[in-house]
């Protein structure tokens, strides 16, 4: 009797990763895979060369659902977490930058409303959100202060029934075409020293921004600095339900659980296109597939990839279960940030000097993920992090 065939073994998802999917999550993916394929690769190098981000395409993320796809209610698609992180994935490997806006948007700036405003505020903004009507952004880092952000010096001091904002914020994605921001910063009078969250609607008097130029990295995604000089706000443009840095601090954990998933995606394609190079660039009279060496360097690439893909879906199915802590996001973001930079660069050495040129993905999801790795909290924050965790001792200062 004739034995089975044995199946065929997909080189990009070689453990079948796919079938641990339900029929939903696949749903998503291989939906946000084709307008990806067919809307955002075939123009994304000329996005990234021109440092422009593409506002034609908001309608069209919004049409797909993917802004607070995770949250429910206000036009929000309500979706999983893993679906939401399989969309990021599908995103990255496009660009870090496009998928970095979606992050904004949706994890970021709907999320704060989400989270911690009034029905007021949420009624009012949530919808035209989900919609791309209107664009947020998330205001929490300063010049001086990144890691540390309670050391932020931007204030809002009371003046009668309002508050009066004064500072800079910087490093802000979507910062230049934003429409409304979620700025967080220190008070002062009857509410003095706690850390609060406003709105500031884009057209504030004294409110504007100023785009930072001459990147290298996420060139396809519009950074700024926030300005305040003076801004007068009522009082409820203040988040009711925040105080203090555990609000701003939970919507980063909602961001970098898009980036544990996101950063597969620009690792995947980096990895595809080495493989596919490999196979067909000749040297020596044969194709450097055939080499050792090479063989190595793809299978170092799979075997993380893979390691990854795996890493990100127990942590969707941690957050799905309600399990997943702060920690677990640290562990997943300071792993597979780090590795899809490595395969990333280990694919850059099979492409030579091809791989420095924009003919190719490489050496730009390299310049990405260099920033990718240090936003968001940086390899040494989520480092000490977990080493708190372990022994119970914060290292931080």
């Amino acid at each position: 009797m004739k034995a089975p065939a044995r199946p065929k073994i997909d080189p990009v998802d070689f453990l079948d990763l796919s079938a641990l999917l339900d029929e939903d999550e696949r749903l998503v993916r291989d939906t946000v895979r084709a307008f990806v394929d067919e809307r955002l690769k075939p123009n994304v190098a000329a996005w990234f060369d021109a440092g422009r981000f593409p506002r034609e395409i908001v309608g069209e993320l919004a049409a797909l659902g993917l802004f607070g796809m995770h949250l429910e209610g206000y036009g929000c698609a309500g979706t999983s977490a893993v679906s939401y992180g399989l969309a990021c994935l599908e995103l990255e490997s496009a660009d870090s930058g496009l998928r970095s806006f979606v992050s904004v948007q949706g994890s970021l700036a709907m999320y704060a409303l989400y989270a911690f405003g009034s029905d007021e505020q949420k009624t009012e903004w949530l919808p035209r959100m989900a919609r791309g009507e209107a664009i947020g952004c998330f205001g929490l880092t300063e010049w001086d202060h990144g890691s540390d952000p309670a050391g932020m010096r931007m204030t809002a001091r009371r003046a009668g029934s309002d508050y009066v904002l004064s500072g800079s914020k910087a490093w802000i994605t979507n910062g230049g075409i934003a429409d409304l921001a979620i700025v967080w910063v220190r008070t002062e009078g009857e509410d003095d020293g706690a850390i609060r969250g406003f709105i500031v609607p884009k057209g504030v008097k004294g409110f504007r921004t100023q785009n930072i130029e001459r990147k290298i990295s996420l060139r396809a995604s519009v950074t700024s600095e926030l300005i305040f000089e003076d801004v007068r706000l009522p009082q409820d443009a203040m988040l009711p339900h925040a105080r203090g840095l555990r609000g701003p601090l939970s919507c980063l954990s909602e961001a970098r659980f898009g980036i544990i998933w996101g950063c597969l995606g620009a690792a995947r394609t980096c990895y595809e296109t080495a493989l596919e190079y490999a196979k067909t660039r000749v040297q020596f009279k044969k194709p450097i597939a055939s080499f050792q060496l090479t063989q190595e360097k793809l299978v170092n690439m799979l075997l993380e990839l893979q390691k990854g893909h795996l890493l990100a879906l127990h942590i969707g199915r941690m957050k799905d279960a309600g399990r997943l802590q702060t920690e677990h996001v640290s562990l997943g973001k300071l792993n597979n940030v780090r590795e899809a930079l490595r395969i990333c660069r280990e694919a850059r050495t099979i492409l030579g000097a091809s791989g420095i040129t924009l003919e190719y993905p490489i050496i730009r999801h390299m310049n990405n993920l260099e920033s990718v790795l240090t936003y968001e909290g940086t390899s040494e924050i989520h480092t000490l992090v977990l080493g708190q965790a372990l022994t119970g001792i914060a290292a931080f200062s």
